[in-house]
């Protein structure tokens, strides 16, 4: 496809000092300069950022809004000046960035031009740790950015014609309130996907139906302009008669799509409409009578009606990410929409009814890869919830299968996903985190991706960036599954934040009252903040739910980087004088 021209905000980045950095210590340096860029990642992608460009010392990202480019930069700033005291001496990455919106051309993936030119040139101009915008971003983001600007004059750039104005970019003097991680910047439009209602007159057909949802919410959120809701947050709106006004309230969304599916014989009937809560009028609706085989492009067919309503500037690039992964196989694809409702249950006797399933829609198309990837993913929640009897190869399956989803699409968000969390119960910390971060560039509203970097970060002994991934799986996910509480209160144990960890653990044990990992971490936030019965309470309670339960097993098992770094919680168990026989 030709290279097209838009108009896009750039950010360049790039680290201060670099050469001499690598000249004095190569390997730890380029070490630090990936896991500070892999930090990065949750504040780019939730301002709507996309990195289309990384060197050995910075990255070239561009976003649909120069007022969220400039947030964003602001954000990283910070971010990064907090890492670095959190680090102390000898582990710090200060960046320079510049910002430009100007006319840029898109090549595939790639983005070339003045447009890109400018914003280098005036990242070299920022101060250490700074940010430096042009004249043409200052005019846009003026008064709609807390920040405060510092008139630079007019420079002459290298290789630019003209000279450009540059203005420093500082945070406001009194900053409003405000998340690293914000639900949806100024340029992305937020949406929910509620679960479509099933009026085939079969109950036996809810998983279609929820199938055909799911796969919709999995299209949209591929898209940066847009911050799409997790499926398990929309998912609770299933059979509920609620007003679109309450669940956008809820939410935290602008945009509410809701349908129905109607499956007769050959034939479906799908219905959608687009609504805006803050009207409570229709922006679309259409009705779609299709033969089954053509359900695919019926999917793709309302997911396109609906990027269409909202007006999104899509690049080609953006088009073929759209693109729902199919079968022409419809029993494989029957197969895996039953296979993976089941897989969300979590549960034991479920998860083995999935992977019959998954099993049977690989044999039936053995080049479809989202049947591979969660057949995979199957078996490694038997071999994290210790269901498997031959662990091992649980996980060995888990690693071909989502490797064969990968080869198949390399796209598919998912499949690295499942690939990272492979990784993980391998102890592979830093292959975990890279498949993280495709994942999230490939589907920047995967919340499960962001509390699979979350995970990945605390086992590798980085509980504060470990928070940012976490924070913006709870954010897309609002109705918050229990486990994220426990990823958090990890994090925040490590970080000897024990009161608020203590906090997210009992709201897990309320949800969750056969949990056993909680327990044990709650009753060593007692031990460290000298609440010595609670904490004795508590133990006795995890030895009702699991009598077998054993500290040793734990550490052999859990996947820490550095393993005494689970030592924190037997230290805060042992101040309580437990475990007791």
């Amino acid at each position: 496809m030709a290279a097209a021209r838009k108009l896009a905000a750039i950010l360049a980045a790039d680290v201060v000092g670099y050469s001499r950095m690598m000249g004095e210590d190569e390997a730890g340096t380029a070490k630090l300069v990936r896991e500070r860029r892999e930090a990065a990642v949750p504040i780019v992608a939730g301002h709507g950022g996309r990195v289309f460009k990384t060197m050995g010392d910075g990255m070239l990202i561009d976003f649909p809004s120069v007022v969220a480019a400039v947030e964003c930069a602001l954000a990283m700033q910070k971010q990064m000046a907090d890492l670095n005291a959190d680090a102390g001496q000898g582990a710090s990455i200060v960046y320079r960035i510049g910002v430009h919106l100007g006319d840029v051309i898109v090549d595939e993936d790639d983005v070339l031009g003045d447009g890109v030119n400018i914003a280098a040139r005036l990242e070299a101009l920022a101060e250490p740790g700074g940010v430096c915008i042009s004249g043409a971003a200052h005019d846009h983001v003026r008064g709609r950015v807390p920040a405060e600007f510092a008139d630079l004059g007019e420079k002459t750039l290298k290789n630019i014609a003209r000279p450009v104005r540059a203005f420093a970019a500082r945070p406001a003097a009194t900053p409003t309130p405000a998340s690293p991680l914000p639900p949806a910047s100024e340029s992305q439009t937020s949406i929910a996907v509620l679960p479509f209602a099933n009026m085939s007159g079969d109950p036996e057909q809810e998983y279609f139906a929820d199938g055909i949802c799911e796969d919709i919410i999995t299209s949209l959120s591929k898209l940066s302009q847009l911050f799409v809701i997790a499926r398990n947050s929309a998912f609770t709106f299933k059979g509920r008669n609620v007003l679109v006004t309450e669940v956008a309230r809820s939410l935290g969304v602008r945009y509410v799509v809701e349908g129905s599916v109607r499956k007769s014989g050959s034939r479906v009937r799908i219905t959608a409409q687009l609504v805006d809560a803050t009207s409570g009028g229709h922006v679309w609706a259409e009705r779609f009578d299709r033969d089954l085989v053509d359900i695919f492009a019926v999917q793709d067919d309302v997911t396109a009606k609906i990027v269409s309503a909202l007006s999104l500037n899509l690049t080609a690039g953006d088009f073929k990410r759209l693109a729902s992964e199919h079968t022409d196989n419809l029993e494989a694809y029957d197969c895996f929409l039953r296979g993976r409702e089941l897989w969300w249950k979590a549960l034991r006797n479920a998860n083995l009814e999935a992977q019959a399933l998954l099993e049977r829609a690989v044999e039936l198309d053995a080049n479809f890869a989202p049947a591979h990837l969660f057949l995979g993913a199957a078996h490694v929640v038997d071999y994290a919830n210790g269901w498997s009897d031959t662990p091992e190869r649980s996980l060995e399956i888990g690693r071909a299968a989502a490797l064969r989803a990968i080869s198949l699409d390399e796209s598919y968000p998912h499949a690295h996903w499942g690939l990272a969390l492979v990784y993980l119960w391998l102890r592979q910390h830093d292959d975990a985190m890279r498949e993280v971060e495709r994942a999230i560039v490939l589907d920047p509203s995967l919340a499960i991706g962001y509390a699979a970097g979350g995970q990945v970060l605390h086992y590798s002994g980085r509980p504060a960036e470990a928070l940012h991934y976490i924070d913006r799986a709870m954010t897309l996910d609002p109705n918050v599954p229990d486990l994220y509480l426990h990823f958090r209160a990890q994090a925040l144990y490590s970080l000897r934040r024990y009161e608020e960890a203590s906090a997210l653990l009992k709201r897990r044990i309320l949800r969750n009252p056969h949990t056993d990992a909680s327990r044990a971490l709650l009753a060593a936030c007692y031990g460290q903040t000298g609440k010595i019965e609670d904490a004795r309470e508590t133990w006795r309670e995890l030895r009702r739910v699991n009598p077998g339960y054993s500290l040793e097993h734990r550490r052999s098992v859990l996947p820490y980087k550095d393993p005494a770094d689970f030592d924190g919680v037997v230290e805060g168990l042992r101040k309580a004088g437990l475990p007791e026989p």
